[in-house]
């Protein structure tokens, strides 16, 4: 039972990107109390052997030098146009350019879901190959976030839908596994208590319409049963702030 139990913690923690992407605004802590943050999630994913961990792109360089003195093999991850997604294409690959710079693995864009939802698909479409073609160029792993909770069932499926539609016209199939379609910033503002991260119908709808890529969910999967079913649906990777939570190592299961 016990060599079980390490197996299947092991096999969860490499789904799994921890996360912190609070400001010090937001948190209402200070610069150097929000790096702590960052510095302590980092020794947390080190331990636990994490996949990832992720966070703001102020911090990737020091985070990415850090683990380097480690010799550590977990990935830095940096979100690119957060938490919005409406900054303008330019500034998306500026930003993203820098992170990469900066030692960043993966980047995770805010798409224009705004810009989708009022149908401006040749803006999404041209920031969405631009960013992909930027990451994959530097041999990093590209994820698009769609924000399921500003979406109804049919924008997720035909979100997605274009998304791997997209990723087939524009790049080879070696690079598939490296685009993501990613469900949630864990930011947005839902209205009556709606939760504002993955939910297992929208994931299906995702894992459903995105063809051969890799689908992450991020927010709102708090228990290893949460993760555990996501894992089974077809998901790639779990975004979370609950990472020992969802291995069994901490009962709380709060936050994003």
């Amino acid at each position: 039972m016990y060599p079980f139990f390490i197996f299947v913690i092991m096999e969860i923690n490499q789904y799994l990107d921890s996360t912190y992407l609070k400001t010090p605004e937001q948190s209402g802590l200070s610069e150097e109390q929000t790096f702590e943050k960052v510095r302590e999630l980092t020794d947390e994913a080190m331990a636990f052997h994490f996949k990832e961990v992720m966070i703001r792109p102020n911090y990737v360089k020091l985070i990415k030098d850090y683990l380097s003195s480690k010799n550590s093999e977990v990935l830095v991850g940096t979100v690119i146009g957060f938490h919005e997604g409406t900054y303008d294409t330019q500034d998306k690959l500026k930003e993203a350019n820098q992170a990469i710079l900066d030692g960043a693995d993966e980047l995770d864009f805010v798409i224009n879901y705004e810009a989708y939802k009022n149908g401006k698909l040749g803006l999404v479409e041209k920031e969405f190959v631009e960013g992909t073609k930027l990451g994959l160029d530097f041999g990093k792993t590209v994820k698009w976030i769609i924000e399921i909770a500003a979406l109804s069932d049919e924008q997720i499926a035909d979100l997605t839908a274009k998304i791997w539609a997209w990723a087939q016209e524009n790049f080879d199939e070696k690079d598939f596994s490296r685009i993501f379609v990613k469900s949630s910033t864990g930011f947005y503002e839902t209205e009556g208590g709606k939760p504002n991260g993955a939910t297992f119908e929208g994931v299906r709808l995702m894992v459903d319409h995105a063809g051969k890529l890799p689908v992450k969910a991020a927010g709102g999967v708090k228990t290893p049963a949460d993760a555990e079913r996501m894992i089974n649906m077809g998901i790639q990777r779990i975004g979370t702030s609950s990472a020992k939570a969802l291995i069994g190592r901490d009962e709380s299961g709060s936050g994003y």
